[in-house]
């Protein structure tokens, strides 16, 4: 599959995402007046595994088959997207929401655009990354930290 039609897939996928992400965020940010950071992590987490399963599925469904199960690839998607998701989302919500005054959904929707082409990159290149793709120069191989999770 071509590069842009995965990317497009991907963006397909990250676009109900962010609805959900954007929706669980509203519904608690009201439940938790004044607590933005942890309704944030919250709908983040939430997103993860949404976004996880329907990128499992959809964006890179011909890798399944490639020995990597989706136990290992949950991992590293948890690993690598969800790290820059959580440090980048709720960093960015800090400077919006407490720095420059930004309504709490719109300025999740900002952070969510501006940590989305890391995160294909780490999908493509790490996270659902094969077998043979991964060993013989995607990042575990050019990072030097081998196989995750070990054993």
């Amino acid at each position: 599959m071509s590069g842009l039609i995965r990317y497009a897939k991907f963006n397909l996928v990250g676009v109900v995402g962010m609805g959900v992400q954007l929706g669980v965020l509203a519904v608690l940010g009201r439940v938790m007046r004044g607590h933005y950071l942890w309704a944030t992590a919250a709908a983040i987490e939430v997103t993860l595994v949404h976004n996880f399963v329907w990128h499992w599925r959809f964006t890179w469904r011909e890798r399944r088959g490639d020995g990597v199960g989706w136990g290992r690839r949950m991992v590293r998607f948890q690993a690598a997207n969800g790290a820059v998701s959580m440090v980048g989302n709720l960093g960015l919500m800090r400077v919006l929401v407490s720095g420059a005054g930004m309504p709490v959904v719109m300025a999740n929707a900002v952070a969510i655009v501006c940590c989305s082409a890391v995160n294909f990159g780490l999908g493509e290149w790490w996270a659902f990354a094969g077998a043979r793709g991964v060993e013989a120069g995607g990042l575990e191989a050019r990072s030097g930290l081998g196989a995750w999770p070990p054993g």
